[in-house]
């Protein structure tokens, strides 16, 4: 075979790989996008890296939340080059000197060179000849680039001129933006060098970071949780329009087969018009009981402010959130439309949420409601439950949701715990599925199709 034929069928095995890395982490890729993504290549050719990535982007993806991922596929299927630098990075101060002058300069070319080497001399781990494989992490904790703020900072003064303390705030920011650039440089260096070895395909499925709706709720850190906050918005609009379809088809209503047969002694036995059962959809009313303990207040948190973001799609709404005692926190939540991202503090700040300890007890917190609240739930009440389950090993309080779930319309729990950790350990997650529907929700692509499909039209 020609040299020509190999180079095409290889470029074609690294669109595919892509293409197939992709659809694994969730983006919905056609075959009619993955051939204009073969045309937009044949057109931006191979010599350019950045237009050929944006021009990828454009034809294989569907929305901004799905570019992250992106990013870091493509660095894999079309890396800047292969194997690590000529020469090796001298000593670690020596680097350190280098970097902090790229990051005053903001020189993006000089700062992915010092990635690769970084990666090259720092990252390396492992006995076999070069290394077994590349860590990010070592890198970094070796280079501390997070360190260097101060002395950036000084360099750029000194060259400006600038000496505000406004500016300076400002520059910090700039400065900190640089630094987590050069990090995110060294993360993608890594990652190819760990696929040079391993395979790119297994890499991809490993070690690329998924999109904000599919991180677990249950181990997402601060970033991941605040960019989820920002989906809530756009993911609010979607559930709201997908629920409005949902009455629009139900208030079609279904065949009255009486008055259908009725109809059709006309046309002699045949039913000819189908007479349909007018429906008026009726708007559910929603209560929410949110754990907001531990790791689990993240998930409450989102699905609190998803809620609140879809207020309009309901005649009513209640929020109660609980540790060990229950209290109404549907105020705060109006209120933390304007900072979602301090709803969970200050709800733990004015709620009355403890007792005489700080630690999850269902059976406590549930039985509260049902005496204190129980007016909130009638016929026309859709309940659900956010919470791990986990009750330290306490009562759970069964009865107390037996009789709740009698007086509500429907009563769901999500629970974020995958399903195989339901019972283990404290949880009463079995108890309490014996008598309402249960299901996994981990994270905010469950979470959302979840909603979309139990609440009540």
């Amino acid at each position: 075979m020609s040299t020509g034929a190999d180079a095409l069928a290889d470029l074609a095995d690294r669109l595919t790989g892509l293409v197939g890395a992709l659809r694994a982490h969730g983006v919905r890729i056609g075959t009619g996008e993955t051939v204009d993504a073969g045309r937009a290549i044949e057109a931006l050719g191979l010599a350019e890296r950045e237009p050929l990535r944006e021009g990828l982007a454009a034809t294989l993806l569907h929305g901004t939340g799905q570019r992250a991922v992106f990013d870091q596929v493509f660095d894999l299927y079309f890396p800047r080059g292969t194997g690590g630098p000529g020469t090796g990075p001298g000593d670690r101060d020596e680097l350190r000197e280098r970097l902090a002058a790229a990051l005053a300069d903001d020189d993006t070319a000089l700062l992915r060179q010092l990635a690769a080497e970084a990666v090259n001399g720092l990252g390396g781990y492992g006995s076999s000849p070069g290394s077994d494989g590349w860590s990010s992490y070592q890198t970094l904790d070796r280079l501390r680039p997070q360190t260097l703020l101060a002395r950036v900072r000084a360099d750029v003064r000194a060259r400006d001129g600038s000496g505000a303390e406004f500016t300076d705030r400002l520059l910090d920011d700039e400065i900190r933006r640089r630094i987590e650039a050069f990090r995110g440089m060294v993360a993608a260096e890594a990652r190819r060098r760990v696929a040079e070895r391993r395979g790119r395909d297994e890499i991809a499925r490993r070690a690329v970071a998924p999109s904000a709706d599919r991180v677990d709720f249950l181990f997402a850190g601060r970033d991941q949780l605040t960019e989820l906050r920002r989906t809530v918005q756009p993911l609010a609009r979607k559930l709201a329009t997908r629920l409005a379809a949902r009455r629009r088809r139900a208030a079609r209503g279904t065949i009255d087969l009486r008055r259908t047969l009725r109809g059709s002694l006309s046309t002699g036995g045949v039913p000819m018009r189908p007479v349909l059962r007018r429906r008026r959809p009726v708007r559910p009313e929603l209560v929410l009981l949110c754990d907001v303990s531990g790791s689990v207040s993240g998930f409450s948190d989102f699905t609190m402010l998803l809620v609140q973001a879809l207020h309009d799609q309901f005649s009513k709404v209640r929020v109660f959130a609980f540790v060990n005692r229950i209290d109404e926190v549907t105020g705060l939540l109006e209120h933390g439309r304007a900072d979602p991202e301090g709803l969970g503090a200050r709800i733990r700040a004015e709620a009355t949420l403890t007792g005489w300890h700080g630690s999850s007890d269902y059976g406590m917190a549930l039985g509260e409601f049902a005496e204190r609240y129980g007016a909130a739930v009638g016929p026309r009440t859709t309940v659900f439950v956010l919470g791990d389950a986990r009750t330290n090993n306490l009562d759970p309080n069964v009865a107390a949701v037996r009789n709740l779930a009698r007086q509500a319309r429907r009563f769901y729990w999500l629970n974020p715990e995958q399903r195989s950790l339901w019972g283990t350990g404290d949880s009463a997650a079995p108890d309490y599925a014996e008598l309402v529907e249960m299901h996994e929700c981990r994270t905010a692509r469950q979470l959302s199709g979840l909603i979309a499909r139990l609440l009540p039209v």
